[in-house]
C-alpha cells in the first residue's frame, strides 16, 4: 500500500551500494524503517529527506506494517537550518532522536510522541540550547512511555516546576537553576538504568 504521513528522520545508516536504511517517527503510524534508494549516487534523489532530524511529509511504499517501507517522494517542512549552524544544538537534536528510536518500538503510532519530537525541535531552532529543554524533553517521552514521574516530584523539586516541565509549553521551561539540575539528575539516572547499551549521544549529558 502506498500512505502518506509526516515525520520526523530519527537515524539513517548506509545500506547496498547507494541506498540508505533511515528510521522516521511517523504521525500516525508510529516508528517505521524505510528505504531511500539511490540517494547515495551523486544525482541521488531525495537524499535531503533522508538526513537526521528532517520534518517532512513522505509517501512511502509499505507492504506490510513490519516490512521495510521504500520512500517514494514527499514535501520538506523544514531542515532546521539553525540547528544544524550550531554544533551544541546539532548534539542535542541528534539527542532527541536517539531517544525516541531506543524508547519507541515499531510500528505502534503516538501522536504525542511525534508532536512532542516536533515541538522540541522548533524549540532549539529559535533558542539556545539548555538543561531544561533536555529535561522537558526527557522527561516527557518517558511519561508517553509509561515511565514517568509525572505529579510525583522528586528530590525535592517544587511542585509548580515539576508540573510545568511535565506540562507546560516548552518556550515556557526554565532554562536551568537548581530545580532544573535536579530533573536533570532525575533523567540521567534513568537513562543509565534503562538502556542495555550506551547512548550514542551520551556526550550531550
Amino acid at each position: 500500500m502506498i500512505l502518506c504521513d509526516c515525520a520526523v528522520v530519527l537515524a539513517r545508516k548506509d545500506f547496498r551500494e547507494a541506498d540508505r536504511a533511515v528510521s522516521v517517527y511517523t504521525k500516525n503510524h508510529g516508528r517505521l524503517n524505510l528505504r531511500f534508494p539511490g540517494v547515495n549516487r551523486p544525482k541521488g534523489k531525495l537524499k535531503a529527506f533522508s538526513e537526521p532530524f528532517v520534518w517532512a511529509d513522505y509517501r512511502i511504499y509499505l507492504r506490510s506494517p513490519s516490512a521495510l517501507g521504500c520512500a517514494a517522494g514527499g514535501k520538506i517542512f523544514s531542515v532546521f537550518p539553525a540547528i544544524r549552524a550550531d554544533l551544541k544544538k546539532t548534539r542535542l537534536a541528534l539527542h532527541f532522536c536517539e531517544l525516541m528510536f531506543r524508547m519507541t518500538p515499531d510500528s505502534q503510532p503516538n501522536e504525542g510522541k511525534y508532536n512532542l519530537l516536533v515541538e522540541a525541535l522548533n524549540r532549539l531552532e529559535v533558542s539556545p540550547p539548555s538543561d531544561g529543554l533536555r529535561a522537558a524533553y526527557a522527561l516527557r517521552l518517558m511519561q508517553l512511555a509509561g515511565l514517568g514521574l509525572a505529579g510525583r516530584p522528586v528530590l525535592g523539586a517544587s511542585r509548580e516546576f515539576w508540573e510545568k516541565i511535565h506540562e507546560a509549553p516548552l518556550s515556557e521551561v526554565e532554562p536551568d537553576g537548581t530545580n532544573v539540575e535536579k530533573a536533570g539528575r532525575v533523567v540521567n539516572r534513568f537513562i543509565a538504568g534503562y538502556f542495555d547499551k550506551p547512548l550514542k549521544t551520551a556526550d550531550v549529558i
